[in-house]
């Protein structure tokens, strides 16, 4: 059982890249997410999402139970699960307009940019969740990190098509 919750918690042990686990793990999800939307398309990526919630909750949960670290480093599902929740405007945006993902490599970039940024810097709700000091915490911080690297990937987008095109 420990050998499973480790995996999971560590993204297939990603989460023992040094250094930087958390970049390495949004890195990991980039290509992973990439071939899930491709095959699945967006409700695949948001379904696969949710599943990496789950599974995520409660694998840190084990992982760290009995632990006084409630946030160690190798545990990078959160950050999987939080990277994908940015790239939901650029699969959704691909699939309404029926385009190939990799021609959007600029949201891809974008959310993964922004993903990192709030998550290294924990602003406003992204601190709230972390400073829980459980495992919801744990997941969640991305979570919230993860939807305001999607508004802003949303934004730029706005302001791309809207005074670029």
């Amino acid at each position: 059982m420990k050998a499973l919750t480790h995996g999971i918690a560590t993204f297939f042990w990603v989460g023992h890249l040094r250094p930087a686990p958390g970049t390495w793990g949004s890195l990991a999800a980039l290509p992973v997410g990439y071939g899930i939307a491709h095959y699945a398309g967006f409700w695949g990526l948001a379904v696969a999402t949710l599943t990496a919630f789950a599974l995520g909750l409660w694998a840190t949960a084990e992982e760290t139970r009995g632990r006084a670290d409630h946030d160690p480093s190798e545990i990078v599902i959160d950050e999987v699960a939080g990277q994908w929740i940015a790239l939901f405007p650029v699969v959704y945006g691909a699939t309404m307009m029926g385009a190939e993902l990799y021609r959007l490599w600029p949201g891809w970039v974008a959310a993964f940019v922004f993903f990192r940024l709030f998550d290294i810097t924990k602003p406003w709700l992204v601190g709230w969740a972390d400073r829980r000091g459980d495992a919801l915490g744990v997941m969640l911080d991305d979570v919230i990190a993860g939807v305001f690297a999607a508004l802003v990937v949303v934004a730029l987008a706005a302001l791309a098509h809207g005074v670029l095109m």
